[in-house]
């Protein structure tokens, strides 16, 4: 009875949530495109009608096929649950490996290539005909099938010993393994942070000292004046893959790095380049990392312990199309079903708390600004946000409750004002 009811509120959730997200992305469409004439009044001067054009045609190609591939998850991962798909995974997988730990370990790790399997295509035509028509593609189809290789090989160097840890605890020790698997996830995650500037990273991009005397004196000016040490000013090759340009700093205690996509660089002016790391210095003075780290491992936490529970319940299993009782008995273990089960039902029952994260988001992204304006020029930020707004395509004019939902930042019009003390 409780695994039909589950079943009942599994679905009900799911057709809420896909009426919800195809509401969105029409209202999107509709109000992009009711937008797309006239660029707005406040960018006029600045940015030319056919940019404007563009990033809306972008912006709508990218929806409507985010709309494509929401309906194809959806078919799969009904196909996984209620229609039984992993549970005759489980089984085929067990009748070749037999029971135990390495039959669980290849369960997930089938299920893993067969969900990159059908992700495959989506991600090719993303990256060579969505990006390729928009003019931002830049990779050749070598290099996508290289990153490929490395992705998987480097998934598998590092979450094979980590889910060994993760159900070796689940299976032996006891009630509590959810916390125990939680220190291990928080303290890989922290390694994480220390490893992928200097381990990982390198594997995909290449990274050169920035050579700019000019603008290396002006940033490390600025760093001294905010208070902020890193390890190095760094230009990563991000032409090779696609136009976008951004700035970022990665790393962890001492092993913080600055990174600068060469696109960023070549269309920036040097006091621009300056606001915007100001805008990222200001997210790590401003605590906002910590915070965000501190609130991923709580919730991590939380839903570690969510899960402890429901691996125990017969009906999380029955009212998701597993049968329990019938792999226990075959000497097939249910963790990693579990594990399975509650990952692929998790955005489901979360997705509705999307504008929280976004509400949180966007009160650091405008106190990032408030800060970069206070160590720099608030018109250079201005213009530097503009200019990067029409080299990625971003539209000035999204539909403010699909926004809400989905976008980090506030609207550039929303944000510009507040950057000049505009009331919004």
């Amino acid at each position: 009875m409780y695994s039909l009811a589950f079943s009942i509120l599994f679905v009900s959730i799911l057709i809420l949530t896909l009426v919800v997200r195809f509401w969105l992305a029409s209202r999107q469409i509709r109000h992009v495109l009711a937008h797309r004439a006239a660029v707005p009044a406040e960018f006029a001067e600045k940015i030319p009608l056919a940019a404007h054009q563009k990033a809306a045609d972008y912006t709508v190609a990218k929806t409507k096929f985010g709309m494509l591939t929401l309906l194809v998850n959806s078919a799969v991962l009904i196909g996984f649950t209620l229609l039984g798909g992993l549970q005759g995974l489980a089984e085929h997988v067990q009748a070749l490996t037999g029971p135990g730990m390495w039959s669980q370990i290849a369960l997930i790790v089938v299920f893993a290539a067969i969900s990159g399997l059908i992700d495959l295509p989506f991600d090719y035509y993303r990256q060579f005909v969505l990006e390729q028509r928009f003019g931002f593609n830049t990779m050749r189809r070598g290099l996508f099938f290289i990153d490929m290789i490395k992705g998987v090989g480097l998934g598998a160097a590092i979450g094979l010993p980590l889910l060994w840890v993760v159900l070796a605890l689940m299976a032996r020790s006891g009630d509590l393994w959810w916390l125990y698997a939680w220190f291990v996830w928080s303290g890989f995650q922290l390694l994480m942070m220390v490893l992928y500037p200097t381990v990982i990273a390198p594997l995909f991009n290449k990274f050169v000292p920035l050579a700019d005397e000019s603008l290396k004196n002006r940033i490390e000016g600025l760093m001294q004046r905010v208070g902020f040490a890193s390890k190095g000013l760094f230009v990563m090759d991000g032409s090779r893959r696609s136009a976008h340009g951004n700035a970022y700093f990665s790393g962890f205690g001492a092993n913080k790095r600055i990174v600068f996509f060469d696109t960023l660089l070549s269309r920036l002016a040097p006091q621009e380049i300056e606001a915007v790391l100001a805008h990222e210095l200001g997210h790590f003075k401003l605590k906002h990392i910590v915070k965000r780290i501190s609130m991923m491992f709580l919730i991590s936490l939380g839903f570690l312990a969510l899960l402890g529970y429901l691996k125990t319940q017969p009906w999380f299993y029955a009212g998701l199309g597993v049968n329990p009782v019938a792999l226990t008995m075959s000497g097939q273990g249910t963790d990693a079903l579990a594990l399975l089960l509650f990952m692929l039902v998790l955005p489901v029952f979360t997705f509705l708390l999307g504008p929280l994260s976004s509400l949180s988001s966007r009160k650091h992204e405008f106190e990032a600004d408030a800060f970069a304006a206070t160590h720099t020029q608030a018109d250079d930020l201005v213009s530097a946000l503009v200019k990067m707004y029409e080299d990625n395509a971003s539209t000035l004019t999204p539909d403010p409750l699909h926004s809400a939902f989905y976008d980090s930042h506030p609207p550039a019009s929303v944000r510009i004002r507040h950057l000049k003390g505009t009331p919004a």
